[in-house]
């Protein structure tokens, strides 16, 4: 079992930045990838980055490459996004998610789920 929980979002102008936290428990949980999805209102929720187990290998949407930076640190069981230079259309409810050996890029290969912050980018 794994639980997750973010933090880190909030109200920001348009250029700023935010880095979004999501601290996970469970013994196993160094072992699993993770993403972090996002889900504008309206729209269906939708990848924005994902990291291997160990770090090694990270993907990001089109929409955020080379804005965003997602990192973790698995000796604190944290994950991290740094979310830089952001844009009105990032605004929504994000959330990270722990994925056991399978592929990163679908959402329906994560086991675990965070229950989102809110991130408002205001222009």
């Amino acid at each position: 079992q794994v639980q997750l929980v973010e933090s880190g979002g909030g109200l920001v102008q348009a250029g700023g930045s935010l880095r979004l936290s999501c601290a996970a428990s469970g013994r196993t949980w160094s072992t699993y990838g993770m993403g972090w999805f996002r889900q504008a209102p309206g729209k269906e929720r939708e990848i924005v980055s994902a990291i291997t187990w160990n770090g090694a290998n990270t993907y990001y949407a089109d929409s955020v490459r080379g804005r965003f930076t997602i990192s973790r640190d698995n000796a604190k069981t944290t994950v991290y996004l740094q979310m830089n230079s952001l844009k009105p259309e990032d605004t929504a409810v994000y959330y990270c998610a722990a994925n056991l050996g399978r592929g990163l890029l679908s959402q329906l290969n994560y086991d675990y789920w965070g229950q989102g912050t809110q991130v408002t980018v205001s222009s």
